[in-house]
């Protein structure tokens, strides 16, 4: 029997080159693929995710079964391109799944009809979404490119990632962009979120690349044969990066000056958290992340190496067995898991207490503001203050709030208990939170009287406090 992979994370290389394409103003994406395909990727997906209703600059072909059994797609591509002809925007043809399936190959139909429009072979049954948006880039490159060489602009730095479908990348990029101009550079471009095909050939004009994700955008950047830093997370890669940035650019007294006016302002909310009673609780959070391997990163770098938080697994969802992802949620129960809708379902289906934060697609979530970033010194304040506001939010659910009844209770009488079960009791509430402690032995003591109580026992044992557990 084969291997069922439970909840695919990681959509085909098709999706990636719609999401890399269409981030261009001056770009028109003809999708070799069923109508179906646009209403997903182009429609539906966007609108869960980034938050837009659809992609203006994308058209599908409209394939149906009379094309994928026996005539083939040229006809259907022909049609739509002659109905598209005369747009002002480039016209690059894209094959999905569908089309590849098929075999069908237009390179040579568009060479004769077609000159101007590019065509894409998206490769959607053998890549992934992070190869398929590395590959696309370094296409729109060698295609594109004009051919001069590198002239290269003092002072410019230039970013190259962003694209749609990307876990939170209004509020990393402007982070991004905000450390790198307070370190005295001038952000040229961000590519392709902000630019249009003209822009590529002025990549390599830039003194500095800025990747971004570790997931893509890494082959195009060593394409353009400049410095290349990666955006941080954390507060020591932070201080890291704006100081390369400095150095690389010629404005070392400038980033000098901003990294302390960082920590007298951005930062100060964690130092204040640090040095207040919060910081008692950082080494008692267990947690846990599945996301892009950007995110997994920089949370168990920042978390865990900076705060000293327990990082209980760090997976890079692109690569992860989540049928064994599932069990070692169940055997480890994290306090905080950082992960994508399939992690939170998991969650659900075990009935887990496990506070779950958005950290990755796929999944419903909006996350157009600015305000939200994980990544820089910002990210790091905004994460810290996420975790103590959870912590203390947890805390509450532990208070013994008496609740109203309308009707007298009678008080009940105290319960003996053995001193085998009294010693267990004590070994359980140590396993749990710090923070949680008082209020976990209170309530587990309570419901094991009740248990006993229900069972007609007068004293509670090690054996019945085990079976409620």
């Amino acid at each position: 029997m084969g291997k069922t992979v439970r909840d695919e994370s990681t959509a085909s290389a098709y999706w990636a080159a719609v999401n890399t394409f269409c981030a261009l103003r001056d770009v028109h994406v003809v999708a070799d693929a069923p109508v179906g395909c646009y209403n997903l990727v182009g429609v539906a997906v966007m609108d869960y995710t980034d938050a837009i209703p659809y992609l203006e600059n994308f058209t599908p072909t409209s394939l149906t079964e009379l094309e994928i059994s026996s005539s083939g797609s040229a006809e259907v591509v022909r049609d739509t391109l002659a109905k598209l002809a005369g747009s002002d925007k480039q016209l690059i043809l894209v094959s999905s799944a569908e089309s590849e399936m098929i075999g069908s190959d237009h390179e040579r139909m568009l060479n004769m009809q077609f000159p101007d429009v590019r065509f894409f072979p998206s490769d959607s049954l053998g890549q992934n979404e992070w190869h398929g948006r590395d590959r696309a880039l370094r296409w729109l490159f060698e295609q594109f490119d004009d051919g001069k060489p590198a002239e290269i602009e003092k002072g410019t730095v230039s970013i190259i990632g962003p694209t749609y479908g990307c876990f939170n990348s209004p509020s990393d990029l402007a982070e991004t962009k905000r450390l790198i101009s307070g370190s005295g550079a001038i952000v040229r471009h961000v590519y392709p979120f902000e630019s249009a095909l003209g822009d590529i050939s002025a990549l390599k004009n830039s003194e500095v690349i800025v990747v971004m994700y570790r997931e893509f955008g890494s082959d195009l950047a060593e394409l353009l044969q400049r410095p290349v830093l990666y955006a941080p997370f954390g507060i020591e890669e932070t201080r890291r990066f704006i100081l390369e940035i400095g150095r690389l650019t010629g404005n070392e007294k400038r980033a000098g000056a901003f990294l302390q006016e960082e920590k007298l302002t951005t930062l100060k909310p964690v130092w204040d958290l640090w040095r207040g009673p919060q910081s008692e609780w950082f080494p008692t959070v267990r947690f846990g992340v599945v996301a892009g391997k950007s995110y997994a990163h920089g949370l168990e770098t920042f978390l865990s190496g900076e705060m000293g938080m327990l990082c209980m697994f760090s997976r890079d969802a692109a690569e992860t067995d989540n049928s064994l992802l599932r069990n070692e949620i169940m055997e480890k129960q994290p306090q905080f898991l950082f992960g994508r809708m399939a992690d939170k379902i998991y969650l659900a289906e075990l009935d887990s207490k496990t506070r779950f934060i958005p950290a990755g697609f796929p999944g419903p979530i909006v996350r157009r503001a600015l305000g939200t970033p994980f990544m820089g010194h910002s990210g790091a304040v905004w994460l810290l203050q996420e975790i103590v506001n959870a912590l203390y939010d947890m805390l509450f659910n532990f208070l013994p709030i008496q609740k109203r009844t309308g009707t007298d209770e009678t008080p009940l009488t105290k319960m003996a208990w053995s001193s085998e079960a009294e010693t267990l009791l004590q070994e359980m509430v140590k396993k749990a939170p710090f923070i949680s402690q008082i209020s976990f032995g209170r309530e587990l003591k309570k419901r094991a009287e009740s248990f006993a109580r229900k069972t007609g026992k007068e004293i509670v044992t090690a054996e019945l406090l085990r079976g409620i557990n």
